[in-house]
């Protein structure tokens, strides 16, 4: 396979991922998108494939790139198959830890036999600016894989190691010490561009590990969507580096779009939740989340009803707004919600989705849900495009949603104060479906749930919406 050939397939994938980014941005053209980037993909791999048998000049050696093709492959589809839609964000934590620790193994190896990568003669020095690709590239790739592996047992919710739990973990003087390993980082990259020592690139390895969990576990539960679309750019910024490393204009160009699409939506995310987006980038919020109490453990009334009420309420209305939730993911209710608002439609009241950009575990995780139950994209409303409208709305139903729909946002001195919510409160009447009065992930009691206009309806969000769905006449 020529060079020249190889140039231009690559060229064609980067197109390919390109249309791909583009397709992803609206949920009616995400199929398509997801083809282009399917596509670009192939040709990638196939392109490296060819490449790699074309320069091979041992017949062991093609075998275990071939392996890792056909074992990578197989991995991927059994798990694609077996994930659940609520475990969605911990397979995309799972996916960007395993792209930075490619990223360290690729530059440890290239710093063994740089020749193999034809970035130096065999037996000379790697050039500088290799080198500082290289370290780079491992650095940010380590930082990925640990903060990765922190952010899904965040994310999974079921180990009890302290490290894995929701509530952020801080001590005194930590941001010092991510400052210092900082520091000490830098001054090892720069050991290793002037000495190219072993000794030297795997410090700054090691001190990317350290770092990576340093970063993220004083990170609450609550602002998890913002971690993994963090963890994203990272991914991204680290394929990039080692792309730059071995003159891959593939990996460059697929790193960099990872990098700073993962960077936009990260500031998307930071924007929707009232956050810094310097502070998230150094790991430095979530530490409020500690501080925030949710009623000082007094019981207050709250009026409840069943799901024969809310049927009655919802029968009688002619406009509803449905804000799910990860409530929703939970009880794997959206095809249950769907039939419901089908229902509603036929009897000629007007149904709308509200999605809130950081409702659930990762960013448009209740737009994947929908799209799942292939809810119409025209019911679907962004937060922006719908928060207007909730004043004239008859009912407001809140499925397993809880801090992106509380009003405490609009109070100074709350913990979430200036976060943008879902003006679900300025509804007519509000029926929230929750397990439980337990507080969200930000650790507040949300004053939405004790309006006169409120009625809780206890339950699964399954069940609770499938006896809706029946009892509506």
């Amino acid at each position: 396979m020529s060079m020249n050939l190889v140039v231009f397939l690559y060229l064609v994938a980067s197109v390919c991922f390109i249309q791909a980014l583009k397709g992803l941005s609206h949920p009616t053209t995400s199929i398509r998108g997801n083809i282009f980037g399917m596509v670009g993909m192939a040709i990638a791999i196939l392109t490296t494939a060819g490449l790699i048998i074309t320069l091979s000049e041992s017949a062991l050696g093609l075998g275990w790139v071939l392996l890792g093709l056909v074992v990578g492959g197989f991995v991927g589809t059994l798990m694609a198959q077996r994930v659940e839609m609520t475990k969605m964000p911990e397979l995309v934590a799972f996916m960007h830890s395993m792209i930075g620790l490619a990223a360290v193994f690729i530059a440890i190896a290239a710093v063994a036999e740089p020749w193999a990568f034809q970035i130096a003669e065999p037996g000379g020095p790697i050039p500088g600016g290799n080198r500082v690709e290289l370290a780079l590239g491992a650095f940010i790739g380590a930082i990925t894989f640990t903060g990765s592996v922190i952010a899904f047992g965040k994310l999974s919710g079921k180990y009890k190691f302290r490290l894995f739990q929701g509530a952020p973990v801080q001590f005194k003087g930590q941001h010092m010490l991510n400052a210092a390993l900082g520091f000490a980082s830098i001054f090892f990259m720069f050991g290793f561009w002037h000495s190219q020592s072993w000794m030297d690139i795997l410090l700054v390895i090691a001190l990317g590990f350290a770092l990576g969990v340093l970063i993220i576990i004083p990170i609450g539960g609550a602002d998890m969507p913002v971690v993994v679309s963090m963890l994203n750019s990272y991914s991204g910024w680290a394929a990039a580096g080692i792309g730059f490393s071995l003159n891959n204009a593939m990996l460059i160009i697929a790193g960099s779009l990872v990098g700073s699409s993962g960077a936009i939506l990260s500031y998307i995310m930071c924007k929707a939740m009232n956050r810094s987006f310097f502070n998230v980038i150094l790991g430095g919020f979530g530490g409020d989340e500690v501080a925030a109490g949710s009623s000082g453990g007094q019981q207050r009334a709250v009026k409840s009803g069943s799901a024969d009420d809310a049927a009655f309420i919802l029968g009688n209305a002619e406009t509803v707004v449905i804000v799910p939730g990860y409530g929703l993911a939970v009880a794997r209710a959206q095809h249950a919600v769907k039939e419901l608002a089908e229902k509603l439609t036929d009897m000629g009241v007007s149904v709308r989705y509200a999605i809130h950009p950081v409702a659930g575990r990762m960013p448009g995780h209740m737009n994947v849900l929908l799209a799942e139950a292939e809810v119409p994209y025209d019911q679907v409303f962004e937060m922006e495009d719908i928060n207007g409208e909730f004043g004239q709305v008859d009912v407001a139903v809140i499925l397993g949603a809880n801090d992106v729909v509380n009003p405490a946002a609009l109070q100074k001195g709350s913990p979430i104060y200036g976060m943008p919510i879902l003006e679900a409160y300025k509804a007519k009447t509000v029926i929230v479906n929750k397990r439980s009065m337990a507080a969200g992930y930000a650790g507040l009691d949300n004053e939405l749930f004790y309006m006169d206009k409120t009625m809780m309806v206890f339950g699964d969000a399954k069940k609770v919406v499938e006896e809706m769905t029946k009892a509506i006449e």
